[in-house]
């Protein structure tokens, strides 16, 4: 049986995923933006299941992120030898997430990285590139929103009153 708390959190946690899918297709639909794969991908690394540091840990993996990013950019444009590049942009992420103290959010940083650095055969190396880089901080910034949204009291405070309704049988 999971205890009252645990089911709060799990229920929290799915509804910030569920609202970023809905979110990030509802701004693509009405921007006409197609390539949403990476803004998802970039909502979804930093949203946490966590509520007591969930804001902390958003804004820990933004800053992982744009690590990430920055270092996949920077070294294309050192080089297009993407196995080079991508392994020293790896190394580069590992580094600078330890240097800047953001070793918890060193796999969302390197996420980053891999989805700056990869581009699909016949596709302009700088376009997608760039264009990636904008899907990453706009999901991050979707991620930070969503956060802010369900860790307000308002959302804690609404959880609450539907879990007591439901121990109560909806009375």
């Amino acid at each position: 049986m999971i205890n009252k708390e645990r089911l709060k959190r799990l229920l929290i946690y799915a509804a910030k995923c569920v609202s970023g899918v809905l979110i990030v297709f509802l701004l693509s639909w009405l921007l006409d933006y197609q390539d949403v794969i990476w803004v998802l991908i970039s909502v979804m690394l930093v949203l946490s299941p966590d509520g007591s540091d969930a804001v902390t840990l958003a804004v820990t993996r933004i800053k992982a992120n744009i690590v990430g990013a920055a270092a996949g950019f920077l070294l294309l444009l050192v080089h297009p030898n993407m196995l080079l590049m991508m392994c020293i942009a790896v190394f580069i992420t590992v580094i600078l997430c330890n240097i800047l103290s953001l070793e918890a959010a060193t796999r969302t940083a390197l996420a980053a990285t891999i989805i700056v650095m990869t581009h699909e055969a016949g596709q302009h190396l700088w376009d997608t590139a760039v264009g990636r880089v904008i899907s990453v901080l706009a999901g991050c910034l979707l991620g930070l929103l969503i956060t802010f949204l369900f860790h307000n009291r308002y959302t804690q405070h609404t959880a609450e009153y539907i879990l007591s309704k439901t121990d109560r049988g909806g009375e």
